[in-house]
Parts: C-alpha cells; structure tokens; sequence
C-alpha cells in the first residue's frame, strides 16, 4: 500500500528568500524521503496553494499534514483543525500532526545559531518568537525557552513579535535593566527569514542571531528529522484508520 503523501503546511510569507528557505526544506524533506513517500507542500496564508486547494488535490489518497510552525496555536487548532475536519467530512483520508516544537533538537539548533553569532560568556539571551493569541503557543515557547537555558547556561527570557506579550523590545529594556553591563543576544525562535526577523534585529539586541533556516543555506537535519517524526507519529495515530 502506498505511504500516505506528507502535506507540508507552512504559514507563508511575502518574502522571497523566506519563502525560498521553506522551500528548501521541504525539498530536504522529500530527498530523505524519496521512493517512500510523496511529499507536498501548501500554505495557512500569504501564498498558494491554499489548504483547500491541496487537500482537494488529494482526495484519491491518503495524507497527513504537517504543520511548518514552532508551536501550536491558533493557525494549528483552529484553522487546520477546520480545514480537516470540512475535508474529512467530504470524505477525504487526512491525519493532522504535531507541530515542530517543543523540541530539543530544535533547541539544539537554537544553541548553533547563537555559537555562530557569538554568544560570549556574560551574555543575557533573549528567545524572540512570533508569538500566538492562543496561550498553549506561548506556554510552547516559555518551554523552549527554559530548554535554551539548560542547554546554553545562560540566562534567557522570551519575547513575542505579535500577539502575546511581553514584545521583545520590551524584554530586552528590562534584561538590560536587570544585567547592567551584560551584552543581550537575541535568539531568533523563527523557522525563517522574512518581516518578523527584521523586526527581531530591530528589537534592541547587541546581536541577533539567524532563524532556524538559513537564506541559501542547506535545511538542517534536525529540522528535517523533526518534520519525518511527525509525519510518522501522525501516520501511527491514524494507523487503525489506514
């Protein structure tokens, strides 16, 4: 029986090399996956083809969508959820996966692009994420960021783009009310470049440091092994259903 096809869903940008970077992972996706399971890619926003429209494409098969996001809030419990539950409703066959995070692989990832920025000791680190109306995405991130100060040692305090609060110009005033002297490095809890990395680098940092994925740069394969574990747990849950 074939594999059912890993939808990779994205939120979407109006940036190029954002959109180019997303790309590149889902095409780092379907090469580690290659011969075993189709692989496509769709949009919550900005770009197309919508969710709609992918899943109309795929009503003669299996899917699970993978949502591209960090956490999961509103565009994962309301809007896929909605997209799902009308598709399945029209009969077609699709499972809904985790989100990308918490991780600690993504955490990992997070500790790299501070080292290639140069975080120092003596530094206070602030998580900057998009942020989310729906308060298990923030609790998602306040993980991710107690994670990023195990797995660094230094201090770190997140802050939120859009959303939820507090915003990161407003972390970093207080972090550097709080550690007078201290260099604050902003860790960029983004999946890529695009208008809220710009905001991040503006936010009031001595050094922000590069989003999970790269401007031409290779897809890490912590990103890809996270996006193929949550494909396969999501073909797991729905195994009784296949």
């Amino acid at each position: 029986m074939t594999a059912p096809t890993l939808l990779a869903i994205s939120h979407g940008t109006s940036s190029p090399v954002g959109a180019g970077a997303v790309a590149t992972l889902v095409d780092a996706v379907a090469a580690r996956l290659a011969d075993e399971v189709p692989v496509h890619a769709g949009f919550v926003d900005v770009q197309q083809p919508d969710v709609a429209t992918c899943l109309d494409g795929l009503r003669e098969t299996r899917s699970v969508i993978v949502p591209l996001l960090l956490s999961a809030g509103f565009h994962v419990h309301v809007d896929l959820r909605d997209e799902i539950d009308g598709a399945v409703a029209a009969g077609i066959d699709v499972r809904l996966a985790g989100a990308l995070g918490p991780d600690t692989r993504l955490v990992d990832l997070l500790g790299r692009r501070l080292t290639e920025a140069g975080l120092a000791a003596g530094d206070v680190v602030v998580l900057a994420a998009a942020g989310s109306s729906d308060p298990r995405a923030v609790a998602d991130c306040e993980r991710t960021g107690t994670l990023l100060a195990e797995r660094t040692g230094h201090p770190v305090r997140v802050g939120y783009i859009a959303n939820a609060t507090p915003r990161v110009p407003d972390v970093v005033t207080s972090v550097r009310a709080e550690h007078p002297g201290a260099r604050v490095v902003t860790a960029s809890y983004l999946i890529a470049p695009g208008y809220f990395q710009t905001l991040a680098e503006k936010a009031g940092g001595d050094v922000t440091a590069g989003p999970l994925l790269l401007p031409d740069a290779d897809a890490p394969d912590e990103l890809v092994d996270v996006v193929i574990e949550r494909y396969r747990a999501g073909v797991m849950a729905g195994s009784a259903a296949y």
